[in-house]
């Protein structure tokens, strides 16, 4: 399937307010934590069913609920019911191939966006889709499968971090946009030194046909395009998000979305930089192909003008006829080769003059 949209035929037509899951399944069971935090204790606990969520709704502090698994549509119905979430922002959550975007609802906002990582092994990216649900108390996050990219913001609400305790779910939602866009400039960062020790490669290039390095080089172009197609995406879901004036984000935590906008533009822009290096990059293999094919085609040319004329000679001297002048005397063959060898000679003489040789 291609990598850049993926519209399955059965999803053609259907309703945007149909809970279906639109993308591959990574887990088989839904798993959910429950985080609730204060500026004195945090707890965390897993939850099994929906209705466990159902006292949280009354709470007066910060609650950070956290769901791997986004398949199960009737789990999915009751945290509708449960948090008065709209279907058509429902459906966007069970719709991993959604573009990132910002939406306001009545009582809150949703955000999607996507996640990446970087395999050494493989030199390849993944993606994973991310949802926030921001409430007036609450946030309700949605991963794909289980993974380890929100722990940063788990270890700084355990390590009684005022900040993070007192500031509101909107900050803890900065929060954890901050951390996936980092990863947006550590990745970026990654492909940038691919794409300069492919540089460094050209330079020490000999000149001869490396496969190897035009390989690496489609392979770099193809993830790079790929990663900023979804930077570019982001960009543009959070400049949204700073246009928002839902209540659910306070005038005092606009000035960190405003950061978080800088940070986004730092990885789109570096992503532009290092696109124009590749494409320099391959523009440069390719003209130095060129030149090694015109080098090759220049010095077979030179070798077929020289033996042209000795050619002629051969040829006329190697004709059936009895009468041809010197063709009895005794030093006929090595005056012939006498005159091809001065004609080579002041045929090289003369390409070097001109530097074609």
């Amino acid at each position: 399937m291609a990598r850049y949209t993926r519209k399955r035929e059965e999803e053609i037509g259907l309703s945007p307010n149909a809970l279906v899951f639109r993308g591959v399944k990574k887990v088989e069971q839904v798993s959910m934590q429950l985080i609730d935090y204060s500026q004195d204790e945090v707890t965390r606990q897993d939850i099994h069913t929906v209705a466990d969520l159902l006292p949280m709704k009354d709470t007066r502090q910060f609650a950070w609920l956290n769901i791997n698994g986004l398949h199960d549509a009737t789990m999915m119905e009751c945290i509708g019911q449960t948090f008065n979430i709209p279907l058509n922002v429902l459906s966007d959550i069970m719709n991993p191939e959604i573009r990132p975007k910002s939406e306001e609802f009545e009582g809150g906002i949703f955000i999607t966006l996507k996640s990446f990582r970087y395999h050494k092994r493989g030199n390849r990216l993944s993606i994973d889709n991310i949802s926030l649900v921001l409430l007036h108390n609450t946030l309700i996050s949605f991963q794909e499968e289980p993974g380890t990219l929100f722990d940063p913001v788990r270890e700084r609400l355990r390590k009684s971090s005022r900040k993070m305790r007192t500031e509101g779910c909107d900050y803890l939602a900065f929060a954890l946009l901050d951390v996936i866009i980092d990863h947006y400039i550590y990745i970026a960062g990654i492909l940038g030194e691919k794409i300069e020790q492919l540089e460094d490669q050209l330079y020490d290039w000999d000149g001869n046909a490396n496969r190897e390095l035009l390989q690496q080089s489609n392979h770099c172009k193809h993830e790079l395009s790929f990663f900023r197609k979804h930077v570019r995406a982001a960009r543009e879901m959070v400049a949204g998000l700073l246009k928002s004036e839902s209540d659910s984000i306070h005038a005092k935590n606009k000035l960190h979305f405003r950061e978080l906008l800088n940070n986004v533009k730092e990885a789109d822009d570096v992503l532009d930089t290092y696109r124009e290096m590749l494409y320099d990059l391959m523009n440069m293999y390719h003209t130095s192909v060129g030149e090694r094919l015109n080098d090759i085609m220049k010095v077979l040319a030179i070798i077929s003008v020289i033996f042209i004329p000795i050619t002629f000679i051969a040829g006329v001297y190697g004709t059936n006829f009895d009468y041809l002048p010197e063709l009895h005397w005794r030093y006929s063959y090595a005056v012939m080769w006498a005159v091809m060898i001065v004609i080579v000679a002041l045929m090289l003489w003369y390409f070097k003059r001109k530097k074609w040789w």
